[in-house]
């Protein structure tokens, strides 16, 4: 009995092994997503709140339907967890538990900023101080998962972290800008300065949507000034309306909606922020540098 209890267990973990060969490991083994709307995949289905995308046309190209998304498919961590080598994408964070937790969670919100009050007109969001807490829950079940804190802590130290937000900030506080040039910004070397032993690098999400825009033709884009759905002038003033119906050309629009880019966008940006194109994409390293590290 104890015989075949043993072939049984090495027939289920050579099994294991072909599955992992098969599929082959993601570069890391998790990865973690702080953001806005443009990153957010379900969280904002959890708390009341006038910033949701979880009815059509959202989601009308992407396989689970809508789902959250601010976009018709593919956001651009999703593209990015892709390239990585993950199996599914990240979940939201509102609807992970357990043993999910140990390949990372999206605490993105939509409408939400570094500033508290950012976005407070939309109802409920979760801004950055409370998607960290909700990161220090998750580290607290890992460290229970994984048994102890020296476990956990090596666990996520070869994780990857996105941290993307801000432009609510600007976008909802009308004087906010003048402080722009005012404050200081931090580069990767004084972040990892600050934090031996950590790496960063920084993606430059506006100069590539900026080339994006000026050779739009060359990504086989037609419309640059138009969303695909939306209500006002070019689809731009309102988000699209539930169940409004979206142009049938997505694949050729820059813009889904009045404030977020089509699936078509989010994976050149996401394949240039995995791979820079060009020196001016990502400084000092692409993100498949990083996951090399």
């Amino acid at each position: 009995m104890e015989m075949e209890a043993r072939r049984v267990l090495w027939l289920a973990a050579v099994a294991w092994w072909a599955a992992a060969v098969a599929r082959g490991d993601p570069q890391v083994p998790c990865y973690f997503i702080f953001g806005d709307s443009l990153v957010d995949n379900g969280n904002n289905n959890y708390i009341v709140s006038l910033a949701r995308a979880n009815y059509p046309p959202y989601g009308i190209d992407f396989a689970g339907g809508p789902s959250g998304r601010f976009t018709n498919g593919l956001t651009t961590v999703d593209v990015i967890a892709q390239l990585l080598g993950f199996d599914n994408f990240i979940p939201p964070f509102a609807a992970t538990s357990g043993g999910q937790l140990l390949g990372g969670a999206n605490f993105a919100s939509a409408a939400a900023g570094i500033r508290a009050e950012t976005g407070q007109q939309l109802g409920g969001r979760i801004p950055f101080a409370g998607q960290v807490q909700n990161y220090q829950t998750a580290v607290a079940t890992l460290v229970s998962i994984l048994g102890d804190q020296d476990t956990a802590s090596d666990h996520l130290s070869r994780c990857i972290f996105s941290v993307g937000m801000g432009s609510n900030d600007y976008l909802n506080n009308y004087f906010m800008p003048a402080f722009y040039n005012t404050g200081s910004r931090f580069t990767p070397e004084q972040f990892f300065n600050a934090l031996p032993g950590a790496h960063f690098t920084f993606i430059d999400g506006y100069n590539i949507f900026a080339d994006i825009l000026a050779n739009a033709a060359s990504y086989g884009f037609t419309v640059t000034n138009a969303g695909c759905c939306g209500v006002g002038r070019n689809n731009g003033q309102v988000t699209c309306l539930p169940f409004q119906a979206p142009c049938a050309n997505r694949d050729e629009h820059i813009f889904w909606d009045a404030f977020h880019p089509s699936e078509a966008a989010n994976i050149i940006v996401g394949r240039r922020s995995y791979r820079a194109q060009s020196p001016n994409d990502v400084y000092p390293m692409d993100i498949s540098t990083l996951a090399s590290i």
